[in-house]
């Protein structure tokens, strides 16, 4: 009986131990198609129709800065264009011409568009922003400008195109920060309308910038961004520019220094190559000053003292970041787990110790106390039989 008991369990455990395999065991696809994932059909930057407008036809792709703008190509390419579309679109007998750049990453459209919109356009609340002059709309959404051109505007085309920027890819992650620079413009007194923000010397130089555009170092890394300030004394042009490191904008500021010393002893009409921003500003109101990576210039007609003021509220704070540690060697962690045994055992031994004074104390004081010896070590021990006769 004993031998077939043995075998009849051994026979249930290796069945248990089949079926367990059968059901770890992955199921095999069968074989024949190969399911192949592709990638999500990307969106269309412009879609067909929007707010009753309808397009006349296929859009022209802009594979190329030069087919996007060719005059202005140079910059476009400085703000990392990627592609575009131009598409027309008809509702009734109008027409709206429409032209959608995009860009690497929302830097590079702000810059394109504070590149495009001149100074004393009105503002437009479309997207992230935007401005107007006549039948043209210019805004920007993520990392794309759009530049609409309306055969006949309407009280109604900013809410047309509102509902169109609604419509419009935005990027995500690192590519839809904003430059940090602007964060460093002060923000009393300014002229939001006003900011032109450079990647380049193309860009730099056709928003309207004040220093020649080989002076700011664009070949080294920086960025510049200038605005106008509306202080009591008269109008204020700040420039500020980002170098990749201190040492750079401490070399840059020396020779920017230099051009700007020898702008005030020679005066306006000794130097024609002077950009004409430099060239309409009072010679006294001119100054530069550096924090950190940054190099700031004022320029324009306010008075000196504003000038400095206004100067002076340009600061750089560097964003401090936690150096991580080395990791605890193996050497200290055993040294930490011998003490540790140490410290156990002594208090095992410790709490030893007090228990055995604890109870022999109490017995030797029990023993005392019925007139016997602490110790029992004394008593006589006998064996009593108590026979009696």
């Amino acid at each position: 009986m004993r031998w077939i008991s043995i075998v009849v369990c051994s026979a249930v455990l290796m069945g248990v131990a089949v079926g367990g395999e059968a059901q770890s065991a992955p199921v095999k696809a069968p074989t024949g198609a190969t399911h192949i994932m592709l990638p999500p059909v990307p969106k269309a930057l412009l879609p067909d129709s929007f707010a009753g407008w309808v397009s006349a036809g296929a859009p022209k792709k802009l594979n190329d800065a030069a087919q996007a703008d060719q005059a202005n190509a140079a910059a476009l390419k400085e703000y990392d264009f990627t592609d575009g579309v131009l598409a027309q679109y008809k509702r009734g007998g109008e027409t709206l011409s429409l032209r959608a750049l995009r860009f690497r990453d929302v830097s590079g459209a702000f810059g394109a568009y504070s590149f495009y919109r001149q100074n004393g356009w009105p503002k437009e609340e479309i997207g992230t922003g935007a401005t107007s002059n006549h039948n043209r709309v210019l805004f920007w959404v993520g990392n794309t400008v759009v530049d609409a051109n309306f055969s006949q505007i309407s009280p109604m085309s900013g809410a047309e195109l509102r509902e169109l920027a609604g419509q419009l890819p935005v990027p995500e992650g690192g590519k839809a920060l904003a430059p940090p620079i602007l964060a460093d413009l002060p923000q009393t007194d300014l002229d939001g309308q006003t900011m032109h923000y450079a990647l380049g010397a193309a860009g730099y130089a056709g928003a309207g910038g004040v220093l020649p555009a080989e002076l700011v170092g664009f070949d080294n890394g920086a960025e510049a961004v200038t605005a106008n300030y509306t202080l009591r004394s008269g109008p204020a042009t700040l420039t500020i520019i980002d170098y990749p490191t201190p040492q750079m904008a401490a070399a840059q500021e020396t020779k920017i220094r230099e051009y700007i010393k020898g702008v005030k002893q020679a005066g306006k009409q000794a130097h024609p190559e002077w950009p004409k921003p430099l060239a309409d500003s009072d010679p006294v109101s001119l100054e530069v000053r550096r924090s950190g990576p940054l190099v700031a210039l004022v320029s324009g007609d306010a008075i000196p003292d504003e000038s400095h003021k206004l100067l002076a509220t340009v600061h750089y704070e560097s964003e401090l970041m936690s150096i991580p540690q080395p990791t605890e060697s193996e050497v200290s962690k055993t040294g930490k787990l011998l003490l540790g045994i140490t410290i156990l055992v002594i208090i095992g031994a410790s709490a030893a110790l007090l228990l055995a004074f604890f109870l022999g104390g109490f017995r030797a004081l029990y023993r005392i106390a019925r007139g016997k010896p602490a110790s029992s070590v004394y008593d006589t021990e006998f064996i009593s039989l108590n026979l009696k006769d």
